[in-house]
């Protein structure tokens, strides 16, 4: 297929797009590459792509493609919470308008980069796809609101699907250290305390980022009635933590460390557990490879060859919100997220 990936330069854009091609698709990448400074490890993928702002893209953008999968968006919830409107402009408004001029242009298939956030305060029992949202954060509610949007878009020609993924967590060239399993070996790596910000005791699903990138290429070559205006929530259902749960498995394997908790720790309310039997049932082509603990391993080794520093990975070259912030105050990026000229990549 002829694929456009939005995001491809991202955490999960950079694992993804490669696997693509090892498949035979034609992809195609569009990005604003807010992150261009941020490479961790590893390289990007030589793919062709259009650096554009999302809110920006018009009907020559998707024209002549078979699918788009829309990764674009801020990624996290400390992203989300700085300038709230932003999320609900890029999240949402512009992925509902994406979607709309991928419909009108003849793009049958749309891959949507969901959320289990959607659950948001779903506490501690197993929910499906058919459990209520109970979203808690701008990035999460922006993400019922794109669901909701995109069913009203479905129809013979036009097929939306919507991978709600688990937490990721995994070695990217564009790693993420936000998320509670990288976040919390590198504090292991770093400082050798496995650093925890809230009790512990909220229940996340957690999955490997290569994984999340199987999810779609399943979704993406399994049969269109199968997928057809289907949520998926990806991951396995064994793969449920408590925070507390993964913090001890990063100091069974970290050498040294132990674990503590910040002085303002409590109870998170993002919290919840996912049955993930559907994905398993009905994307045959989707076949999880990694645990939590294999996650960790792999960071670790990493890290190591890296030489992951606290500074780093706490300060502006790999914290999204902090990079993001910077860019801002030196006048390359302006108060709505656009990049001023001259260039700021």
């Amino acid at each position: 297929m002829r694929v456009l990936v939005t995001g491809h330069k991202g955490y999960i854009g950079t694992v993804l797009v490669p696997m693509l091609q090892e498949r035979g698709h034609q992809v195609s990448g569009l990005d604003t590459d807010y992150f261009a400074r941020c490479l961790f490890a590893g390289e990007l993928p030589d793919v062709a792509g259009t650096r554009k702002d999302i809110r920006d893209v018009d009907a020559e953008d998707v024209a002549g493609f078979d699918a788009v999968i829309h990764l674009a968006g801020l990624s996290n919830d400390p992203l989300g919470d700085y300038r709230p409107h932003l999320t609900e402009d890029i999240n949402e408004k512009a992925a509902v308008a994406l979607a709309r001029l991928a419909k009108a242009s003849g793009v049958q298939r749309f891959l949507f980069a969901s959320s289990c956030s959607n659950y948001g305060a779903g506490g501690a029992d197993f929910l499906d796809e058919a459990a209520a949202f109970n979203p808690v954060t701008p990035y999460g509610m922006s993400k019922v609101k794109v669901e909701a949007a995109l069913h009203q878009l479905a129809d013979a020609d036009f097929s939306p699907t919507y991978l709600r993924a688990s937490t990721a967590y995994g070695v990217s060239p564009l790693l993420r250290f936000d998320l509670v399993v990288n976040n919390l070996t590198a504090w292991a790596f770093t400082t050798g305390l496995v650093y925890l910000k809230s009790d512990g005791s909220p229940w996340r699903p957690v999955v490997h980022v290569e994984d999340i990138a199987c999810s779609y290429i399943a979704a993406l070559e399994a049969p269109r009635d199968t997928v057809h205006d289907r949520a998926y929530n990806v991951g396995t259902t064994a793969e449920n933590y408590q925070i507390r749960e993964l913090a001890e498995i990063v100091r069974d394997i970290v050498p040294g460390c132990r674990i503590d908790y910040a002085p303002d720790a409590g109870p998170d309310k993002r919290c919840y557990r996912v049955d993930c039997n559907r994905i398993a049932r009905e994307l045959h082509g989707f076949k999880p490879q990694w645990t939590a603990r294999r996650g960790v391993e792999q960071l670790y080794e990493v890290y190591k060859r890296v030489g992951l520093t606290l500074e780093e990975f706490e300060g502006e070259r790999y914290m999204r919100i902090a990079h993001v912030k910077k860019l801002v105050e030196d006048g390359l990026l302006d108060e709505e997220l656009r990049w001023q000229e001259p260039e700021g990549g």
